[in-house]
């Protein structure tokens, strides 16, 4: 094994991308899925490869036709030609790049993945991680009654979760919120608003009433640019607001924190550009006083795992979201599979990296394109005769 301090950058060998198809994950009452979205998802997963056959991976999960060119024309490339020798410096390669937040997280993954794994330590202690397994909580969507809801959440409940993250919406708010608190009292309670309301009296008057049941947040109610919406909520209801689609960078965090915006933040590698300003994201928001969550419910098992490392850090304090239970699973790519087991999801500490391989049958069986990027080798010298 090369020295810890060499310049891993210089000795990558290789970048491939792998572009997947695989269903969302969806119960059968529809609990972690949104209205009106596709049944399948396309996810990148890279796999970056260094001069000693080491490799690391990272996702980037629902990856679009634009993203997915950017990986594979700008920043894999990027990155190949970049000397590194912590994965803080890897993010810059791209520096001088249009930002592709999910291109950049990806990478950066794999590049911790990677240096990890040559240093023989778990992803989570390399991050700085402190826990040995994270409380998971489970996202339930809108359903077609507040009985049907109920019986959802008793579901969930019984397979072990302690925290629930609601859906929520115009016309499906207080009253759901309600039934759910008057069943379970002491179960903890988040409601997503995804960005659905506004300023009307109407609006304002539902998100106000859902102060009466101890929730632990109300997540991004308006939408994303309107942080000053945010604030003047958060400055008159005694839920906190979190901030998720607001806070893509750690510099938007910054501006949230400044204009008093929030009290929570859901933390998703992918939406920040890695688990480098992610880390950074999470300490911020800790020194601010607000709860940190990681929110990436989106991803397959590469993103899910990174996500269950950064989760073990001390900044982040409510429980993080995985697959619930009675979940129709795609196909697992990794081994093992990255899931909550009575409402707990442990922190894989006795395997470096991530702790979970990919399995690459499975990945070549569910691919739809794959890159592959080969360092350009220097020339040999020519000879004198």
């Amino acid at each position: 094994m090369s020295p810890t301090g060499s310049a891993i950058g210089a000795g990558l060998t290789g970048i491939e991308a792998t572009l997947v198809r695989l269903p969302r994950p969806q119960s059968r009452s529809g609990g972690g899925t949104g209205g009106g979205r596709p049944p399948r998802a396309r996810h990148a997963l890279v796999r970056v490869t260094d001069d000693e056959g080491v490799s690391g991976w990272g996702e980037m999960p629902d990856a679009d036709a634009d993203s997915w060119r950017r990986l594979v024309e700008d920043f894999a490339p990027a990155l190949l030609r970049h000397p590194w020798h912590r994965p803080t410096e890897a993010p810059d390669a791209w520096a001088g790049l249009a930002p592709c937040p999910a291109a950049a997280a990806a990478l950066d993954t794999a590049c911790w993945d990677l240096w990890s794994r040559r240093r023989s330590t778990p992803l989570a202690h390399a991050l700085g991680g402190v826990r040995t397994a994270v409380t998971a909580a489970v996202t339930i969507g809108r359903q077609p009654s507040l009985e049907s809801l109920v019986m959802e959440v008793n579901r969930q409940v019984g397979a072990g979760f302690r925290a629930v993250r609601l859906r929520i919406g115009p016309g499906w708010d207080l009253e759901p919120v309600r039934a759910v608190h008057e069943s379970y009292p002491f179960l903890a309670l988040q409601a997503d608003a995804g960005g659905r309301y506004t300023e009307s009296d109407e609006d304002l008057a539902a998100l106000r009433a859902l102060d009466e049941y101890g929730m632990l947040c109300l997540e991004q109610p308006f939408t994303a640019d309107d942080l000053a919406a945010h604030a003047r909520l958060h400055r008159e209801t005694g839920t906190p607001v979190a901030l998720a689609a607001s806070v893509d960078s750690p510099e938007a965090l910054e501006a949230a924190v400044r204009a008093e915006a929030g009290g929570a933040l859901n933390l998703a590698p992918s939406r920040l550009g890695g688990l480098t300003p992610a880390r950074r994201a999470a300490d911020r928001a800790a020194d601010a006083g607000w709860d940190v969550w990681c929110g990436e419910e989106e991803a397959s098992g590469v993103g899910r795992a990174a996500a269950v490392a950064l989760a073990s850090l001390s900044s982040v304090t409510f429980p993080s979201q995985m697959p619930g239970a009675g979940v129709r699973a795609p196909r697992e790519l990794v081994d093992p599979p990255v899931r909550a087991h009575d409402g707990i999801a442990p922190v894989p500490l006795a395997a470096p990296g991530l702790g979970h391989e990919v399995d690459t049958r499975v990945l070549r069986s569910v691919a739809l394109d794959s890159a592959t990027l080969v360092r350009a080798r220097p020339a040999a010298p020519e000879r004198s005769g």
